[in-house]
């Protein structure tokens, strides 16, 4: 950024924590607002586990998204040492309708996603513990796994905050932009925030 722009990000989930400390990193002055906390009870990015994996039928878009997000959390665990990642595999299994999987295959390969394609007796016996009389095929994504969610939302706010960013845990009322500018929000102890830009990163409270 050639300037220090103040920048205002609202949602301390995965989307507006991560967009909170990349800001930061490019020369942004940020301020991290949330009403209740990283990885809250309330929040989309909350919960104890959330899956990360790369197949998404053709949207190759996500799929390129998952693998470098995998990317970023690897590296971020190794440098604020600590479990993020547990890396077990993604199971596919296919029944009568394969056109998400098979539309997927090709775009894994592309971005050099590291998967298997296991018939259906090979599912069988490879997992004994799951009815597998409707599976026809499948795929395991072998660099697939899961993220501790709340956790991992914390650590950012962490990271962040050891980056130098400033963190408010406030509500932020409704804006009222006038004539199509928003130049601050009001928090929920009546204070507000000034910005030259604004970030709302809400989920569902948007």
């Amino acid at each position: 950024m050639s300037t220090k722009s103040h920048v205002v990000v609202v949602g301390a989930g995965a989307f507006g924590g991560w967009t909170a400390l990349f800001l930061q990193r490019q020369g942004a002055r940020v301020t991290l607002v949330d009403a209740w906390g990283p990885g809250n009870a309330r929040a989309s990015s909350g919960g104890e586990t959330r899956v990360i994996r790369a197949t998404y039928g053709p949207r190759a878009i996500y799929t390129r998204m998952a693998a470098r997000a995998l990317t970023l959390w690897k590296e971020h665990e190794r440098r604020w040492h600590r479990q993020l990642f547990h890396g077990i595999g993604v199971l596919w299994l296919v029944e009568s309708d394969e056109q998400y999987e098979k539309s997927a295959l090709p775009i894994l390969r592309d971005a050099n996603i590291r998967f298997e394609e296991l018939t259906g007796p090979e599912v069988v016996r490879r997992y004994p513990q799951i009815n597998c009389d409707r599976v026809r095929w499948a795929i395991f994504e072998n660099d697939g796994g899961y993220l501790t969610a709340r956790r991992a939302c914390a650590a950012v706010l962490e990271g962040f905050l050891a980056e130098g960013g400033e963190y408010r845990q406030l509500a932020v009322l409704q804006p009222a932009p006038s004539g199509g500018q928003l130049p601050s929000v009001t928090l929920s102890d009546g204070s507000s925030l000034t910005a030259d830009s604004f970030v709302f990163a809400c989920g569902a409270w948007l």
